[in-house]
């Protein structure tokens, strides 16, 4: 492949990026659930780190800020509960979603994923600060730990 068609297939990733941005960022996240999904399928499906962002939210659930939180290794992404909460008090959210991605492919939570969640859900908790879910995010899908029942 040469450079013109790597650039011309970069630019059409970043297009469908931004473009699925602009919908999450216009509606309420919690009411455009699969625009949600199709933004961070987009976003991190293909990447070969883990990366965990927290997608923090006002009272209307709409996007604030969408904030890289931490990148790791192939399998593995540091995330402190206390910093989450803090940058959510700071700017004023009432809510968040963690997302993170597995780089492996498969979107099933691992039992740290679990543990750091209900951690985070229960900070926020004592302080008023709603964790509606933590989404996991692979090349084979996307898993909700809320729709599982994990929070």
């Amino acid at each position: 492949m040469g450079e013109a068609t790597t650039a011309a297939l970069q630019i059409v990733r970043v297009a469908a990026t931004r473009m699925a941005r602009e919908t999450v960022r216009e509606a309420p996240v919690i009411g455009s659930w699969q625009a949600l999904i199709d933004y961070l399928t987009i976003d991190m499906a293909h990447l070969t780190v883990e990366r965990v962002r927290v997608l923090y939210l006002n009272a209307k659930n709409m996007l604030i800020l969408d904030d890289l939180v931490g990148e790791g290794s192939i399998d593995e992404a540091a995330i402190h509960p206390r910093e989450v909460i803090r940058r959510a008090l700071d700017i004023g959210a009432t809510a968040l979603i963690l997302v993170h991605n597995h780089p492996s492919g498969s979107p099933q939570p691992s039992r740290a994923d679990i543990e750091i969640t209900n951690r985070i859900a229960e900070a926020g908790r004592l302080l008023g600060i709603t964790v509606h879910d933590h989404v996991i995010i692979g090349r084979e899908g996307h898993v909700s730990l809320r729709t599982k029942g994990l929070i």
